[in-house]
């Protein structure tokens, strides 16, 4: 399933959020204050592939830059973003970790250490559709890349799931439980010569 965890980071998703309050969107001003109000998070998510297989696991968050997906039974893989590299682990291969740039996928965008949805020329859709706000963003100077599709929940605004458009068209949906904001995540979890190394032993 590489090939897939290779497209959850290589086309991150778009926005909706429920915003009652509001018969229009939310606007893009509290969507980045969103991102920029934490800079660690944890919670379950469940993944679509892009073939439509299910996956399930726990997702760890430390901005800037840094993310972990780890995958429950009886999948192997492993997919984090540290040290600005993203690294695909094959739990089935004893070799080391498919690795690809940060910047070069839409992730970046979220995982920047000042969000700023409003100056960057990133978002290319910005709509409500009766219950949720949806964001559509991309990397403005290279938009091969792919891009995120962020859907939020609102009062308070949440991000409740994204969906990933890899370079290919291929996209991939991850869908949030319930997050848990702030508190400690040790540097170890976002280490890939570390979890490299640990997969040697």
């Amino acid at each position: 399933m590489n090939i897939k965890r290779r497209s959850l980071l290589l086309s991150l998703p778009a926005l909706a959020l429920v915003f009652p309050a509001y018969a229009q969107a939310i606007p893009l001003s509290e969507i980045s204050r969103y991102f920029n109000s934490f800079s660690t998070a944890q919670g379950e998510f469940t993944q679509i592939n892009p073939d439509g297989s299910l996956a399930t696991g726990r997702i760890y968050i430390r901005r800037p830059g840094r993310v972990r997906f780890e995958y429950d039974p009886p999948e192997q893989s492993l997919v984090m973003a540290g040290g600005g590299q993203v690294a695909v682990f094959d739990g089935r291969s004893n070799q080391g970790p498919n690795q690809y740039p940060l910047r070069q996928t839409p992730l970046n965008l979220i995982l920047e250490q000042n969000v700023d949805f409003e100056n960057r020329r990133m978002v290319v859709g910005h709509s409500h559709d009766g219950d949720t706000t949806n964001v559509v963003a991309q990397d403005p100077e290279n938009p091969q890349y792919g891009s995120i599709r962020l859907v939020f929940s609102a009062n308070p605004t949440e991000l409740r799931q994204w969906v990933i458009r890899d370079d290919t068209g291929a996209e991939t949906t991850v869908i949030l439980g319930s997050m848990e904001f702030g508190g400690t995540l040790s540097a170890r979890l976002f280490s890939i010569s570390a979890e490299a190394d640990s997969r040697r032993r």
